[in-house]
């Protein structure tokens, strides 16, 4: 699950819709710091319940490092449309297939690094299993192997249960009910924006990808026959998928591994300085 940082986009990002061959989606577009020469383009997937705002404290230093980073609404996640009861249309490869879209629609011929945040993660490596050519790398943050622990599946089922009888907006009022008082603290992210962001989901992405989550099997096998360069990104402590697996999944793909200290599954927003850097120093060491 996805714990969100400022809804401002950075200095010089823009929002808008990208047009792909398979429909328009959100972003926010992040330019290459003013005088930094160009090293390329990175496409950023967030997470279950997430959004592209999930990646607004990265956009500047990964910036200043010469790179143009592209945060993305997945269908029917915030700010990109999609069907409101049709689960099918979430179905895992079809997400995978928009991301190959998207990939072609921000890096104008030329192959564009990868990153995943927890079921963006799992959409990411669908992607890359179907066709890795639009790929320079792939980046894994605090997403693993296969299914998640059993305690977040519990969670995802009582999400499931809850918006088989409730509306999104009784879900919301429910799930604030449930806040211990320092979650409800959420720094710099003004609590309107996250109950539209919430409001704005699409009922079945929320249940085909929380049932996608709770089912995934292990594919780091075939990820590791393809030859792309790979890293494992994660905070020292994680409750979604447990860091010694994650550890395990880097060395069974030959990965580059970042452990980021203070960070637990969100790393992007719990400690992002450090997070860009080791995100900046894996892309440039694919160079060449």
């Amino acid at each position: 699950m996805s714990r969100p940082s400022s809804f401002v986009p950075p200095a010089g990002a823009h929002a808008y819709a990208l047009t792909t061959a398979r429909g328009e989606f959100a972003v926010v577009d992040a330019p290459v710091a003013a005088g930094v020469e160009p090293r390329g383009t990175a496409l950023l997937l967030p997470g279950f319940t997430g959004s592209k705002e999930d990646f607004n404290l990265l956009h500047p230093a990964l910036g200043a490092h010469g790179y143009r980073t592209v945060a993305v609404d997945g269908r029917g996640q915030f700010e990109s449309d999609g069907p409101h009861d049709d689960e099918s249309a979430y179905a895992q490869e079809e997400l995978a297939r928009d991301v190959l879209a998207q990939a072609a629609a921000v890096g104008d011929g030329r192959p564009v690094h990868l990153l995943g945040h927890s079921l963006g993660g799992q959409i990411a490596r669908a992607a890359v299993l179907l066709d890795p050519t639009p790929f320079r790398s792939l980046t894994l943050m605090a997403s693993g192997p296969a299914q998640i622990s059993p305690s977040q599946q519990q969670r995802v089922k009582l999400l499931r249960d809850a918006l088989a009888v409730m509306s999104m907006a009784e879900v919301w009022e429910a799930m604030q009910a449930l806040e211990a008082p320092e979650e409800l603290d959420e720094g710099p992210v003004d609590r309107e924006d996250l109950r539209r962001r919430w409001l704005h989901n699409k009922p079945a992405q929320l249940l085909a990808t929380g049932r996608q989550l709770c089912t995934e099997p292990d594919r780091v096998a075939e990820l590791a026959a393809v030859a792309l360069p790979y890293h494992v990104l994660s905070g020292a402590r994680d409750d979604t998928w447990p860091v010694p697996l994650l550890d395990e999944m880097a060395l069974r793909l030959g990965a580059r591994r970042t452990v980021v200290d203070g960070a637990e599954h969100s790393p992007n927003t719990d400690r992002p300085a450090p997070t860009a850097e080791a995100i900046a120093a894996f892309w440039e060491s694919t160079e060449g």
